[in-house]
């Protein structure tokens, strides 16, 4: 269960801080990271996709919450990324390979991607958004 602890329960009290400071100030923006399996969930990774599942429950449910006080809450939700984690992952180049395969555009995110996704979704060129989940995933979540 330490996956779901660290997923759900650390945002939830991450968020629980940070709300507590916007709400004072009238105004802030929380985004909150998901993942591809808490859309699509995934063979041998129940947990994994329930803890991202319920990170995606928490934001939309905090970002109505929130709303008419100034504070927006979104969730970006990366799809297989190329990092060291991936490959740890992944195990093999063949596994990878065929990762890289099931994804539309048929290549891999890079952490640039995903920080400036992160970036847009919590500036003010995103004023009028909350409650959504950014999926940044090469068309993953479209399938």
């Amino acid at each position: 269960m330490g996956t779901f602890d660290t997923n759900v329960l650390g945002v939830l009290l991450s968020m629980k801080h940070e709300l507590r400071i916007m709400l004072a100030q009238g105004s802030g923006s929380i985004v909150n990271v998901s993942s591809t399996f808490g859309q699509r969930g995934g063979i041998g990774a129940s947990i994994y996709a329930a803890s991202k599942h319920a990170v995606e429950g928490m934001s939309k449910a905090a970002a109505l919450e929130t709303a008419a006080s100034g504070v927006r809450v979104n969730v970006v939700a990366p799809g297989p990324v190329d990092t060291d984690l991936l490959d740890q992952f992944s195990g093999t180049a063949e596994r990878k390979a065929a990762l890289t395969a099931g994804v539309p555009m048929k290549r891999l995110g890079t952490p640039a991607e995903i920080a400036e996704s992160i970036v847009f979704i919590a500036s003010n060129k995103a004023a009028f958004i909350t409650g959504a989940i950014l999926s940044v995933n090469g068309g993953k979540t479209a399938m």
